[in-house]
């Protein structure tokens, strides 16, 4: 057996052998009435599982983008690439490597801790992130290909 063939087993047959990861979160109420969020559910308390839906968008989609002044003061309405994104979000850590490797100016904004991220996030009705601008278009999510498409035309 090659080393490379016997370093892929292995390899394989220790990530088979990890443990499965998952996070839930509990809800419950204390004898004072107050709610709490734990990771762990008491032993003496009800508690309610919470379902967590995480808002990121699995493909990209392309629409229209109709200017709102306030969203683009200081941006020229040619090819500049602005991104709302999260600091959590998979899909936006693929866009934004994605534009350094290509050399691809852009602007970016959270839409959880800048204060222009969420204002500019809830007037464009953001449902997920990524949302990105490039000239009058807008695309919800990201692929390199959907990109291209909209940034090279």
């Amino acid at each position: 057996m090659t080393a490379k063939i016997r370093v892929s087993i292995t390899a394989l047959l220790l990530l088979l052998a990890l443990p499965t990861v998952s996070a839930e979160i509990f809800k419950w109420t204390d004898a004072q009435g107050r709610t709490h969020f734990t990771d762990k559910p008491p032993k003496s308390a009800t508690t309610e599982t919470v379902k967590l839906r995480i808002n990121s968008f699995s493909s990209p989609t392309v629409e229209p983008f109709s200017f709102d002044e306030s969203l683009i003061s200081k941006r020229k309405v040619s090819q500049d690439v602005v991104m709302y994104s999260t600091t959590w979000c998979g899909y936006c850590k693929q866009a934004r490597r994605y534009f350094q490797q290509n050399s691809i100016a852009f602007a970016e904004y959270d839409v959880e801790k800048s204060d222009k991220g969420k204002r500019d996030y809830k007037k464009m009705n953001g449902r997920g992130v990524p949302i990105i601008l490039v000239g009058d278009k807008r695309m919800n999510g990201f692929s390199p290909g959907a990109f291209e498409r909209i940034y090279r035309q």
